[in-house]
């Protein structure tokens, strides 16, 4: 009886978590249909980017856009929204970022398959790509 109990509240504790994953800002949209390469996420544009970001967005849109989307809203089909609160700074820090580009990255949150790393970067770029990610994440409410 009491496994029964425990049984149903882990399910309803999913849901609940699920629901809240879904509906939270930069989150993807589990309800629409998307086409192939369509973004995953709506994400709100900040007002302003620091000289930084700014530089940073140029790297990410030559060489993460394709994947991850414009505006690091992430494409069906191609690779994850990185304005979505599994990337926020406390669970992927940006030194992760870095791991990522030069090791690539087995598939663990996402059903896209696994990252390649990225030839080309230096970590000055990869750093001044993670200020542009980070300042879009913020505009977000994704702190």
């Amino acid at each position: 009886m009491k496994t029964g109990y425990i049984l149903a509240g882990a399910l309803a504790l999913g849901a609940a978590a699920a629901a809240y994953q879904f509906t939270s800002p930069g989150s993807v949209d589990a309800q629409t249909p998307a086409a192939a390469g369509a973004p995953l996420a709506q994400v709100k544009l900040p007002e302003t980017l620091s000289a930084n970001a700014q530089i940073g967005k140029n790297g990410y849109d030559a060489v993460c856009a394709d994947c991850h989307g414009e505006n690091a809203d992430g494409r069906k089909g191609m690779g994850p929204p990185l304005v979505h609160k599994i990337y926020e700074p406390s669970h992927h820090g940006d030194e992760s970022f870095q791991l990522a580009v030069q090791r690539g990255v087995r598939a663990h949150h996402w059903p896209f398959g696994n990252m390649p790393a990225q030839q080309g970067l230096t970590r000055a770029d990869v750093s001044a790509i993670v200020a542009y990610v980070r300042e879009m994440q913020r505009a977000n409410g994704i702190n």
